[in-house]
């Protein structure tokens, strides 16, 4: 022993049965002898964690530093000199053990020395003492026994993991306890056969004949998530070291859905499981076997889509690629939102394999993220290819595949790319019955397709879709007229439109008025609407008075806002100088419906509500006509004018302007209806209420159409205070109508009142050519009075001055008018 302590190694297999003294003073030599050298390799180890952020090292490096600084208090309190042998054997014991766990720990860590360790720990676990002939074993036992427990206590305080075994285990007692089921063992027998294995300690044959592959796989389902973790890192170390050996074992279904449920887990319990699935997936009876694992290709995409883990999405990645070669997984991949082997069946597979996909996929609920998957990835092109050359089931799975697909807007011009437009065209003309059955999804996707302007450039594509509408079923008659409305609503689409009327497009419609199909109807409708906005003159060319009793039957009878917008539209279109429309529609009572309908509605801004609040407002213009004051009469007791206030808060700029402008056609006649206070003579004495400051007489809303008694001026002027510049013309020349020859200086100190004049100047700044134009005419009328030039000139300068250096010609001499007035230009000044 004096060897030992002079720093030589020290051979611990075998110590000699000697007095208990003797036995104590070389156990403490010994133990100091191996406390040496333990105290740089933990100081090593320390510095390693800095470098690492592993959480297992680290708790491995501190469960280590506790039991070394126990060690250490003994020695230096020098407590040691009075214990007994056997606790001696078990602190350096208990050491050793600490030790392999940093060694089990440190797989991924670069350690230096790493053998002198390994070496220290086998010293350490395998220190006896024979305290078979010394005295006093039975009190030694019994003090060894107290301070144990005491020790476990301490390791209970701070939390550390105790060891239950007073023994280090040799690989045999490792696994028997494993076998023996016994779960309090288990853990700790489990990390030391780990340990052993790792280290290369247990031969092929050993782990063969103990059938360790069997053992551990058996207990995958039944433990913790910490050993669960332990044995997948076992048996793939195994497969990495002999595959063919211990591989075998584990290809059965029980084991192989164990694991695929540890695909659920934690993260590091997730990584080592698909990683032991990726070495066994060279076979491809394991592979069948996980595709029939319910939720394993479920767990496999959901891997491959998260970001958190690099290697286990690029294992999951192999694993799904190895299954793919089976159609039912890459159907099952598809289901579960991985895509790319469906698309590459569709590209390279047998024609059985091409209508398997395309018809899956037309099946999916796909969502619009699964939809731009889809066709990034590329499997439009392929589908399209289907349809254009296949067998007739081979044309019908992709087109309802590709019908799925279109409803997303970014693959409209995909399909417009692949060329599909005029196979679409071909097949819609055909008169093959066996091709019948692919007409009503060809029209569908060209509906959608219709969505792109791209498809302008396809000549002639309107007169032939307008000759298929006779010739169709219900179902295509829909698509089609779908796809009209979509190409006439692009904005670069007037000269299709023109065409198509030259053509007769509005008189091929108009018997699907009648259609009882509503969508047919609806269809036809909005088509109609679309193509009458520019020919009001030709209108009633086309469109004869039975069909205004069709349309208003309509607007009475449907359900649909949409079609009731469409229909209310068609008659705004109509032209407002042909009475007999008027009448028809006045004898239906349209009007007092529509205001009843506005009255009861609930206001929002949906696109169809808001495209029927501006069609009631365009038929309301013709009940306005200042030429018809017995019409605007029946009207105003009708209730138009609180509806045309309510539609000047409308959040359509539309239905604002056209509300104005109907307001300024009834405010046109309310000077020559107005009554005097001049005369002295009523029926009824007028009430000092009605009297109007503007008209300088008795109005009221209902029977002189006062702008000013129907409280319509301070809306009017919040909407040029608003950012829209939309109603700005129609506003002004409503407010215009206050300002007539007759009454423009009443007119005038009016608007002052109601702080319009500062709107006014922002219009003249900002607006149209003709929204300026007026303004600009208001302004000259109010500048007129002094009182005006001098509050209002100063606002007014900047605005007119940069109009006039900066703004349209045709405005110069209204701009220099108005600077005139204001004695910024002389009046003789060659700029008018």
């Amino acid at each position: 022993m004096e060897e030992s302590a002079s720093g030589q190694e020290f051979d611990s297999s075998t110590i000699y049965s000697r007095s208990s003294s003797s036995i104590h003073t070389e156990a403490v030599t010994e133990f100091s002898v191996l406390i040496d050298k333990l105290d740089p390799i933990l100081s090593e180890m320390k510095e390693s964690i800095e470098i690492t952020e592993l959480p297992a090292f680290q708790k491995a490096i501190d469960s280590l530093e506790t039991d070394y600084n126990r060690a250490k208090s003994v020695v230096d309190t020098q407590t040691l000199q009075s214990s007994p042998a056997k606790h001696i054997e078990y602190l350096i014991q208990n050491l050793g053990r600490s030790l392999g766990l940093v060694l089990f720990a440190s797989h991924e860590v670069p350690i230096s020395n790493k053998q002198k360790i390994e070496a220290l720990c086998k010293e350490m676990m395998n220190v006896r003492f024979d305290l078979s002939d010394s005295e006093g074993d039975e009190e030694d036992e019994a003090e060894y026994e107290t301070e144990e427990e005491t020790g476990e206590i301490v390791e209970e305080e701070t939390g550390e993991i105790v060891e239950e075994e007073t023994r280090i285990l040799t690989v045999d007692d490792a696994i028997l306890q494993i076998k023996s089921g016994k779960e309090d063992k288990f853990k700790n027998a489990l990390l030391v056969l780990n340990g052993f294995i790792m280290d290369g300690m247990v031969p092929d044959e050993r782990i063969v004949d103990e059938d360790v592959v069997k053992m551990l796989s058996s207990r995958l389902g039944s433990c913790s998530g910490n050993e669960r973790v332990i044995i997948i890192q076992i048996l793939r170390y195994l497969i990495q070291q002999n595959d063919e050996l211990h591989k075998e074992k584990m290809k059965d279904l029980e084991f192989l859905s164990a694991l695929v449920k540890s695909l659920t887990r934690d993260a590091e319990e997730q990584r080592a499981a698909v990683g032991l699935l990726v070495s066994l997936s060279d076979d491809r009876g394991v592979i069948r076997r996980m595709g029939r694992i319910q939720g394993c290709i479920l767990m496999l995409v959901a891997i491959l889509n998260g970001t958190d883990d690099q290697e286990a999405s690029c294992d999951a990645k192999m694993l799904l690629n190895s299954m793919s070669t089976n159609t039912q997984h890459a159907l099952h991949m598809a289901e579960a939102g991985y895509f790319k082997p469906l698309i590459k069946y569709l590209k390279q597979g047998s024609e059985m394999s091409k209508v398997l996909m395309a018809t899956a996929l037309s099946r999916l609920e796909l969502t619009d993220q699964n939809k731009a998957s889809l066709g990034q990835d590329g499997a439009i092109e392929p589908l399209v290819n289907m349809f254009k050359t296949g067998n007739l089931e081979a044309k019908l799975s992709a087109l309802n595949a590709l019908q799925s697909l279109s409803n997303f807007k970014q693959n409209i011009q995909r399909l417009i790319d692949s060329g599909i437009v005029v196979a679409l065209l071909q097949l819609l003309f055909s008169v093959t019955s066996v091709l019948m059955t692919l007409r009503e999804p060809a029209s569908a996707i060209l509906a959608k397709v219709a969505q792109s302007e791209s498809i302008l450039v396809k000549q002639d594509i309107t007169h032939q879709m307008l000759s298929l509408l006779n010739l169709s079923s219900p179902v295509i008659q829909n698509n089609l007229l779908e796809a009209l409305n979509n190409i006439v609503s692009h904005s670069s689409a007037s000269k299709v439109r023109t065409r198509m009327k030259e053509n007769g497009a509005i008189q091929l419609l108009l018997p699907f008025f009648a259609e009882k199909d509503t969508r047919i109807r609806t269809g036809a409708l909005k088509l109609v609407y679309v193509l009458s906005k520019d020919i009001q003159g030709e209108l009633t060319e086309q469109l004869d008075y039975s069909h205004v009793h069709i349309i208003a039957n309509i607007i009475f009878t449907t359900t649909s806002e949409c079609e009731k917008a469409a229909a209310l539209g068609i008659l705004s279109n109509l032209p407002v100088s042909d009475k007999k429309i008027t009448d028809i529609i006045k004898n239906v009572n349209l009007l007092p419906f529509l205001v009843s309908t506005m009255s009861s509605s609930k206001q929002n801004s949906t696109p169809t509500a808001m495209w029927l609040t501006e069609s009631i407002a365009g038929v309301l213009v013709r009940f306005t006509n200042p030429n018809d004051k017995r019409l605007q009469h029946y009207s105003a007791e009708n209730g138009i004018i609180p509806l045309l206030l309510n539609l000047l808060g409308s959040s359509s700029e539309a239905a604002k302007s056209m509300a104005a402008l109907s307001l300024a056609q009834l405010s046109q006649n309310s000077v020559t209806m107005s009554r005097s206070r001049k005369l002295k003579w009523f029926c009824v004495p007028p009430s000092t209420d009605s009297f109007c400051e503007v008209h300088d007489g008795y109005c009221t809303a209902k029977s002189t159409f006062c702008l000013v008694k129907a409280g319509a001026v301070t809306p009017l002027i919040r909407i040029l205070e608003g950012g829209e510049r939309g109603a700005d013309e129609a506003v002004l020349s409503c407010l215009s109508t206050l300002l007539q020859d007759e009454i423009w200086e009443s007119g005038c100190n009016h608007l002052v009142k109601k702080s319009g004049v500062e709107a006014m100047i922002k219009v003249v700044s900002c607006g149209s050519f003709k929204a300026r134009e007026k303004g600009l005419w208001i302004l000259e009328r109010i500048f007129r009075v002094e009182a005006y030039r001098e509050r209002y000139s100063e606002s007014a300068e900047s605005v007119l001055i940069d109009l006039a250096q900066n703004g349209d010609l045709m405005l110069a001499p209204a701009v220099a008018k108005v600077l005139a007035q204001l004695e910024l230009l002389q009046v003789q000044s060659t700029y008018f």
